[in-house]
C-alpha cells in the first residue's frame, strides 16, 4: 500500500467517524421528532368534532359566481399554533371539504368544517346567499356498505393535478363573462359539465366530487430540498424566466417589449392571479354502485369533465392517480385494484389530503378558480334532477353570531 492510499484511507476514516458519531445522532433526533409530531398530529386529527352541512338551493340565485369568491375567504385560516403547540399538541393548519354529490341523479351540496368554524362558515353563507337553506347532516358517506366484507358495491375514482405550475391559472368565471351577471340565458356556466353529468346519473349509481382546501403554505421546492417557497414567489420566478428569455440581435435580453401578445397576456392573468388568496388544493371523484348496474362509461366521463378550466396558454386539470389498471400483467391477482379502491374510498371518507397516511402533495388555486368549480349555481343549471328549495328565504337566522 502506498503513502498516498495510507493517507486516502485515513481521511476516510476520519469521515467514517464524523458520520457515525456526529450526523448519525443528529439525523436519529431529527427522524424521532418527526415521527413523534406525525403522531401527535394523528391524535389531534381524531379529537375534532367536525360538521357537515348540506346547502339548498332556492329556484332562483342571481348572484355571480364572486358571492362564492367572499364566501371562501372564511375558509382561509392560517394559524397552525407554535412550533411548541405542534411538538406537544400536534396542532395543525385548519382545513376544509367542499362537496358537490349526486344519489341517482338527485344532486346535492356540503361544506365539511371542523365545529370551530362552524358559526363562522354559516354566516359567511347567510351574508352572500341569504335565501338558501343550510342544514347539518349525517355523512353520507358512512351509508355506503362499501368497507365490508363481500359487498356488492364497486367503485372508480380519480385525483386530479394541474397541468403547469401553480401560479398559471386555469380558466375562471371571469373568463366565461360570468362577472358582469349577464342575462339568465346568456350566461355561460363553466361548472354546468359538472352537474349535467352528475344529474344524469340513474336510481343507485352515485358520484361525489370533493374539493380539499386549506390557507396555502410555503412548502420545499422538491424532494430532498432544504429551501421552501411559496407560490407567489414561484410567480415571480416564472415571469422572471420569461422576461429574461426575450433577445434578438439589437435588443437587449429582458426587454418587455419584445414579448409577444399572447406571453404578456399569461403575465398578466399570473399577476392576477397571484394577487388573490391562494389555497392548497386536492380533487377527488369517486363513483360508486352495486355490481349490477356499474356502468364504466362514468370512469371516462370523470376523467374528462374538468376540462372546460383548461386553458392551452395557462393551466388545466388533468387525471393522476386513479384505480385503473392499465394493463392485465400489472395486477394478475386483482389485489392491487382492490387496495387502490379501498384506499381511495377511505381517503375520501376521511377528507385527508393535507396530513396523514393519505397526506400528498397539494396545488394551489385562488379564491377565484375554486369560487369557479365550486359555486351556487343560477337558473342557467336546469338538470331536472336538481333539488332546489320552494320557498323564499327573506333573512338569515335571526341567531347567527355577528
Amino acid at each position: 500500500m502506498s503513502p498516498h492510499d495510507l493517507i486516502n484511507l485515513f481521511i476516510s476514516s476520519q469521515y467514517i467517524g464524523v458520520v457515525f458519531f456526529v450526523l448519525l445522532p443528529i439525523f436519529l433526533i431529527y427522524l424521532i421528532i418527526i415521527l413523534w409530531q406525525y403522531v401527535k398530529q394523528i391524535e389531534f386529527i381524531k379529537n375534532i368534532e367536525w360538521v357537515l352541512f348540506e346547502i339548498k338551493l332556492p329556484r332562483e340565485i342571481t348572484k355571480s359566481p364572486q358571492a362564492m369568491e367572499i364566501v371562501l375567504t372564511a375558509l382561509h385560516q392560517t394559524n397552525e399554533g407554535t412550533w411548541f403547540s405542534k411538538l406537544t399538541k400536534g396542532d395543525i393548519r385548519p382545513w376544509f371539504s367542499l362537496e358537490l354529490v349526486s344519489n341517482g341523479g338527485r344532486i346535492r351540496f356540503y361544506i365539511r368544517t371542523s365545529i370551530k368554524f362552524k358559526n363562522l362558515i354559516e354566516s359567511q353563507i347567510y351574508s352572500q346567499y341569504s335565501e338558501v337553506e343550510i342544514m347539518e347532516v349525517a355523512d353520507y358517506t358512512l351509508e355506503i356498505p362499501y368497507a365490508l366484507n363481500n359487498s356488492d358495491w364497486d367503485l372508480a375514482a380519480f385525483e386530479f393535478e394541474l397541468t403547469k405550475e401553480d401560479p398559471y391559472p386555469i380558466k375562471t368565471y371571469i373568463d366565461y363573462g360570468m362577472d358582469k351577471n349577464p342575462e339568465e340565458e346568456e350566461k355561460i356556466d363553466p361548472m354546468t359539465p359538472v352537474l349535467e353529468l352528475l344529474g344524469s346519473l340513474k336510481p343507485g349509481e352515485q358520484m361525489w366530487f370533493q374539493y380539499l382546501v386549506m390557507a396555502a403554505k410555503s412548502r420545499y421546492a422538491m424532494p430532498g430540498s432544504w429551501k421552501k417557497e411559496d407560490w407567489v414567489k414561484q410567480a415571480n420566478q416564472i415571469i422572471k424566466t420569461k422576461i429574461a428569455d426575450t433577445k434578438t440581435e439589437d435588443r437587449p435580453r429582458g426587454d418587455m417589449n419584445l414579448l409577444t401578445p399572447g406571453e404578456k397576456k399569461v403575465i398578466e392573468s399570473i399577476e392576477r392571479s397571484v394577487g388573490k388568496l391562494g389555497f392548497d388544493c386536492g380533487i377527488r371523484t369517486l363513483y360508486l354502485a352495486k355490481k349490477d348496474i356499474f356502468d364504466k362509461a362514468n370512469f371516462g366521463s370523470m376523467a374528462s369533465v374538468m376540462k372546460q378550466y383548461n386553458s392551452a396558454e395557462a393551466n388545466g386539470f388533468r387525471p393522476s392517480k386513479s384505480t385503473a389498471i392499465k394493463y392485465p400483467w400489472q395486477d394478475i391477482t386483482g389485489k392491487k385494484e382492490s387496495r387502490l379502491k379501498w384506499q381511495m374510498f377511505d381517503a375520501y371518507r376521511r377528507r385527508a389530503y393535507f396530513y396523514g397516511i393519505y397526506k400528498k402533495r397539494p396545488f394551489v388555486l385562488n379564491s377565484e378558480e375554486l369560487a369557479t368549480i365550486y359555486h351556487f349555481p343560477g337558473g342557467v343549471a336546469q338538470t331536472p334532477t336538481f333539488e332546489r328549495i320552494e320557498s323564499r328565504r327573506g333573512e338569515p337566522p335571526a341567531n347567527l353570531p355577528l
